[in-house]
């Protein structure tokens, strides 16, 4: 699909000077007012319709443009399922498994800087496992390495549900899958990987991920919103809409609470917590190339399809989902190619969609997980209608 350019601002009468007759040139395009009444409705049918079903009382969006339109954001819901105070712009969020592409950005930095190669083997920087010792770090980012996950071990998940609040470390999530036989090397989902990515970036820095992600990302990009637990401001949880599960593999906690600030079980495979104006700042420098020089970048965004496990140019159609390392490119049934993840964690989901042939992005979160059934990716794409409605009511007229 050609995707339709997005307008958040009035431009009209502009007079043009000259030895004629001045002539009026009327571009009219949409308000950020309408545009935001337009959203606003849309965010609170998404609420009516899936917040019982899905058990969230909390839904928020901020699009983003590449140009100087004001940027939008709209909020539905209170910060606590059957009341609290209204959610608002400045929530803080559990962005999940966004938190991958932040991972792979400081490895590949780190192959810039010639401290490493992400056709390095494990048994280079991690002898510690040996029945993985040839797998790549390509692999781990790419989700091709045949390690399984730990998130998916009965184990972790009995441990994780009598307790969300446990203090996990590194080596404790490693010991749920270090005797599990390696996978076929094709692509399959493990969080795994950016564990081990993340034990790479230390031991290839000399330092830890919490301070490399400081340094290298979050402080540069002005991202004060932006914390890995437990290192995070006093205020972090207070500004945090209560985090629910749904998942059935969490029997204890179906349909509860669970901790705002307790991510030690995800670290560097999800462990971030973010407003959407600091995430959408860093998505926006990550596929603009701010962070990566050009080969490196190249790296970040080539892709092996998810239906067949090789590598590929681009989607399509017929193949419409490519995982990079550790960002996904897919074709949206509404609103075509887009760059996208959506990050989950036991008890959020925040999805961004970038488009890369306007620049805009839209990031949405709510406060709950879903075990299957997730809809947020087809409210994005009523999200992306709206406001290419809102373009289409404001097609230039000339005078």
């Amino acid at each position: 699909m050609t995707l339709s350019t997005v307008t958040a601002a009035i431009v009209s009468g502009m007079m043009v000077s000259g030895s004629g007759p001045a002539v009026a040139h009327a571009v009219v395009e949409p308000s950020v007012r309408s545009a935001t009444a337009s959203l606003r409705s849309d965010l609170e049918k998404y609420l009516d319709a899936q917040g019982t079903k899905d058990h969230f009382s909390a839904v928020s969006l901020r699009v983003t443009y590449a140009d100087q339109r004001p940027d939008i954001s709209v909020d539905a819901g209170t910060s606590r399922y059957g009341g609290g105070r209204p959610v608002n712009s400045k929530a803080l969020w559990q962005i999940g498994s966004n938190t991958k592409a932040f991972t792979s950005v400081l490895l590949l930095q780190l192959e810039a800087e010639g401290k490493l190669s992400i056709r390095d083997k494990l048994g280079k920087w991690l002898p510690q496992y040996p029945a993985w010792r040839d797998v790549t770090i390509k692999q781990l980012l790419s989700m091709t390495s045949g390690i399984p996950s730990y998130t998916e071990q009965s184990a972790f998940l009995k441990d994780f549900d009598a307790n969300p609040s446990t203090r996990f470390t590194l080596e404790r999530l490693m010991s749920y899958v270090e005797g599990l036989p390696l996978g076929p090397a094709k692509y399959e989902y493990s969080n795994t990987n950016y564990l081990l990515a993340q034990m790479i970036v230390e031991r290839a820095s000399h330092d830890t991920y919490h301070e490399r992600l400081a340094e290298r990302i979050i402080e540069p990009l002005g991202m004060n919103d932006t914390c890995l637990p437990p290192d995070c401001p006093p205020d972090a949880a207070s500004r945090m809409p209560t985090p629910y599960s749904t998942h059935s593999v969490l029997p204890k906690h179906l349909n509860k609470s669970l901790p705002r600030l307790d991510l030690s079980w995800a670290q560097g495979a999800g462990g971030l917590v973010s407003s959407l104006k600091d995430m959408t700042a860093w998505d926006r420098a990550l596929y603009s190339g701010r962070l990566l020089p050009s080969a490196q970048q190249h790296e970040l965004e080539s892709l092996v399809s998810t239906k067949t496990s090789k590598p590929i140019k681009s989607v399509t159609a017929d193949d419409p989902m490519g995982f990079g390392l550790g960002v996904v490119k897919f074709v949206h049934p509404a609103a075509g190619t887009v760059w996208a993840y959506e990050g989950a964690t036991y008890g959020n989901r925040v999805l961004h969609m970038y488009f890369p042939k306007t620049g805009m992005i839209i990031a949405i979160a709510v406060n709950s997980a879903v075990g299957e059934g997730d809809t947020l990716t087809d409210f994005a794409g009523t999200v992306y209608k709206t406001l290419s409605a809102q373009k289409a009511q404001a097609l230039p007229r000339h005078q």
